[in-house]
């Protein structure tokens, strides 16, 4: 796979009315790193901001009928607008959609080539879909889902992927090859010590993996996947 080159950080901009659900792990280990390092920058909107009532309701019932709430669509689109204001470049805006396309390690490179990413982090019964129309007429729209289960808002999606984008930049994992996908790599892995004693059974590293041998270890690896 290529390394993608940057000369400015890639900025992520999250739609949500929760940002304490997702700074404390944007802020933590590599992805904290990234941003200091400004390999990345991480910019929040709260639909509720962007409403007309007093109340900062962004919710309202399902035309059509059915359980719960669904968020309207103008609060996210005015979020986002105002998270892109004043941006140039490659924009892409991140649709979840449970039905949606599998998000993918290639969907990752390609969106690490955007200058821009937002989030529509819906909550509740989701967004009004008129807002996945309108967001269109600001970027390219990309529609992914995040493994086969449904969550409870669009955060831990997107979360997800800004994890799987920012470990792909160049300078965030410090060489390259610790990007797995880019070298032969194991489901499995184990470190010393090389025997591990537990409740009075011996559990030992495969014998493989002590011989030195590089072409039979990447067999191995390759075997077990």
């Amino acid at each position: 796979m290529k390394k993608t080159s940057r000369t400015k950080p890639l900025r992520f901009h999250f739609i949500t009315l929760f940002q304490e659900a997702c700074d404390p792990y944007l802020s933590a280990s590599i992805i904290g790193r990234a941003r200091t390092n400004k390999k990345i920058s991480v910019s929040y909107q709260n639909p509720r901001t962007f409403v007309d009532n007093k109340w900062g309701k962004v919710d309202e019932r399902p035309y059509g009928g059915g359980p719960g709430m669904v968020m309207q669509a103008l609060p996210v689109v005015r979020a986002a607008e105002k998270a892109l204001k004043g941006k140039k470049g490659k924009i892409a805006l991140i649709w979840f959609s449970p039905g949606a396309k599998q998000f993918t390690n290639t969907d990752a490179d390609k969106l690490a080539t955007y200058d821009d990413i937002v989030f529509a982090c819906g909550r509740y019964e989701g967004i009004d879909d008129r807002a996945r129309v309108m967001l269109k007429k600001l970027g390219k729209l990309h529609e992914f889902a995040v493994g086969v289960a449904v969550y409870t808002g669009g955060e831990v999606p997107a979360l997800a992927i800004t994890d799987a984008i920012t470990r792909r930049l160049p300078g965030v994992l410090g060489k390259d090859t610790s990007v797995e996908e880019r070298r032969v790599s194991s489901h499995q892995v184990y470190t010393r010590p090389e025997t591990i004693t537990w409740k009075k059974k011996a559990y030992k590293v495969p014998s493989v993996l002590r011989t030195g041998h590089h072409a039979n270890i990447d067999g191995w690896k390759t075997k077990g996947k």
